[in-house]
């Protein structure tokens, strides 16, 4: 039997990512079939540090950390084509990981990066779905007011949620878009990709989320919105009433979990796969 190896691996240089190297970042993730702008790219980074692996001038893989207090999240993980299978992906890991330091880490994992993450201690703790369609309009199941909000009370929120001190992204996030505020809940809603997304969803209830994520299709109706919901909550068939289809799903892994403050609020949307 004939043995087709890969050619040996390159010496690659691993160096920290930079804004410089964006324009080489989007080519990777469009050849994966993201659908990020240069704009998504800039906000993830801007509250990251990051790996790329560069085979001379050339960028083939990119890994960021995202840390928000306790917890870090991992995302942007993308190797080129012509490098994969050949240990790239693992060697961007381990640095991204040192980035993290001793907090909790968390991804949203594809099916492909799955035994890769498990054999470097991740473990799964659900699936996110991700939605997305032409939004229509229904009117929200409770009120929702659009405007200025509290961001130092909408931050609080989403720390009890979350377990992630996340303000001066939601600052970003905010000044990006619109915010969405129901009693026993709150939501973002700003371009990405080739639309919208509403995220994070932060609500007390079930209930709460539905009408929050209502008032983003109602504001999106005929224009394209994506959501990335958390399974367990059970979402999905509201979101789908919406227009907005099932179009793939990731698992959510951790690593070295800690415990947090239990709360009644909950995420039920993510801000995005890569920033939790």
């Amino acid at each position: 039997m004939i043995r087709l190896d890969r050619p040996a691996l390159p010496a690659l240089d691993f160096v920290p990512l930079t804004p410089e190297h964006l324009p080489a970042a989007l080519l990777l993730s469009q050849a994966a079939g993201w659908l990020h702008r240069t704009e998504d790219w800039e906000l993830t980074l801007s509250v990251s540090k990051g790996v790329a692996a560069m085979d001379g001038e050339r960028l083939v893989g990119t890994a960021l950390c995202s840390a928000f207090g306790p917890v870090a999240t991992l995302n942007m993980i993308i190797v080129a084509e012509s490098m994969r299978g050949r240990g790239v992906g693992r060697q961007l890991m381990q640095r991204v990981m040192a980035l993290a330091g001793d907090r909790e880490m968390r991804l949203v994992g594809t099916q492909e990066g799955l035994p890769l993450y498990r054999k470097l201690g991740f473990v799964e703790r659900g699936r996110i779905l991700q939605h997305q369609g032409l939004a229509r309009a229904l009117p929200p199941e409770r009120p929702v007011r659009i405007g200025p909000e509290n961001l130092e009370t909408l931050a609080a929120l989403d720390t009890a949620a979350s377990g992630m001190e996340r303000t001066a992204l939601l600052a970003r996030i905010a000044a990006l878009g619109e915010t969405l505020r129901t009693d026993g809940g709150f939501a973002f809603l700003r371009s990405f990709g080739r639309g919208h997304v509403v995220g994070p969803v932060v609500a007390r209830d079930a209930g709460a989320a539905c009408a929050l994520i209502s008032a983003a299709a109602e504001r999106m109706a005929g224009r394209l919105l994506r959501v990335d919901l958390i399974e367990e909550h059970g979402l999905a068939p509201h979101v789908e009433a919406l227009g907005l289809a099932s179009v793939g799903d990731g698992t959510a892994m951790v690593h070295s979990p800690r415990s947090h403050p239990s709360s009644d609020y909950q995420t039920y949307a993510l801000v995005s796969q890569a920033l939790g």
